[in-house]
């Protein structure tokens, strides 16, 4: 698609990769509206990156359905969702509290689905469409500790394969973009500790991996693309 036409809601964009993303399709002349649940770091990345802003909450209904209202009107249209929101917690399988489990769940997957599926009814009704669905790595292979993770982002992943397969017919591109390890707050939160970070993946290669998915001709999409950091431990 031509990136100047890109009318685009970008999910959990308030810091992170979705901010990287709104930043880089903002610079290659999208017009972009910023969503987060903290309206206070969303006011100001908004502020920051010079695009429109609306709270909302991936886990409420209501409050996704009314972004997709505020989107389309403010942006004229809709033509690109990049599902981004996301949450992780790191434990042990014998250390996982059903709690956890399920604020990843609510996020990470039925977040995901909630706006997934406003942007299909818009996207199906104009024949024409861009979503993509920030995954990860543990969407594609398990690890220890990450049982609520892995589980919900294997999800995105078996929700990326049934959108792709029933939105091709409507001219709908579906794409999941999974890295590995980015250096984001999100790592703290997760309970992790990066030592070295030079030479560890940053938002910038991640925004770049959704401008280059995004800038391809509508004829052709990319199913899916993994990034990794070419040598993590370098020294």
């Amino acid at each position: 698609m031509n990136i100047k036409e890109a009318k685009v809601i970008i999910t959990g964009a308030s810091s992170g990769i979705g901010y990287e993303i709104a930043k880089v399709l903002k610079a290659n002349g999208a017009s972009v509206v910023i969503s987060a649940r903290n309206p206070e770091k969303l006011e100001q990345a908004a502020n920051e990156l010079g695009v429109l802003s609306f709270k909302a909450d991936v886990t409420n209904a209501d409050e996704i359905k009314a972004l997709f209202e505020y989107g389309i009107q403010a942006l004229d249209g809709l033509n690109v969702l990049i599902n981004n929101a996301g949450l992780g917690r790191l434990a042990p399988l014998l250390e996982t509290t059903v709690e956890d489990f399920q604020m990843m769940w609510e996020v990470n997957t039925r977040g995901l689905f909630l706006a997934g599926q406003e942007a299909a009814k818009y996207f199906v009704e104009q024949q024409y469409g861009n979503i993509i669905n920030m995954g990860s790595t543990a969407g594609v292979r398990g690890f220890a500790t990450g049982s609520a993770y892995v589980a919900s982002k294997f999800a995105v992943t078996g929700l990326t394969e049934c959108w792709r397969t029933e939105l091709r017919p409507h001219n709908i591109r579906v794409t999941q973009i999974n890295p590995s390890e980015v250096v984001t707050e999100f790592i703290e939160k997760a309970g992790l500790k990066l030592t070295n970070t030079t030479y560890k993946l940053k938002p910038s290669e991640i925004a770049h991996a959704v401008l280059s998915v995004l800038s391809l001709s509508d004829v052709g999409f990319v199913p899916s693309v993994e990034v990794w950091s070419t040598n993590p431990n370098r020294k």
